[in-house]
């Protein structure tokens, strides 16, 4: 199947591992805004951050590869990765409050 190179997608992640006092949000959210995703970012519980984001399906690939890398101090130990429906409605990138 050919997929549209400029179509936008949008992906779901869950990473787990050492991923918090790491500097996590902040490398995700500073990469996002580099290759200008829209989305957010949130810590949830002790040990899992969340994220959203949506755009073209090169730049969610590289998305979700530095999501699964994260920072040099940080170890994701598992990465739950979902595609949902595009919503159209995010603006820019954001770390939001964690759960």
């Amino acid at each position: 199947m050919q997929t549209n190179p400029s179509e936008i997608i949008r992906v779901h992640i869950w990473v787990k591992g050492r991923v918090q006092g790491v500097g996590f949000r902040a490398h995700v959210e500073y990469h996002a805004l580099e290759i200008d995703v829209m989305g957010w970012v949130r810590n949830v519980g002790w040990d899992t951050v969340e994220t959203v984001a949506e755009g073209t399906h090169q730049q969610i690939d590289q998305f979700v590869e530095m999501v699964k890398t994260g920072p040099s101090a940080s170890r994701v130990d598992e990465a739950r990765i979902e595609y949902e429906p595009p919503t159209g409605y995010l603006n820019g990138f954001t770390v939001k409050h964690s759960m």
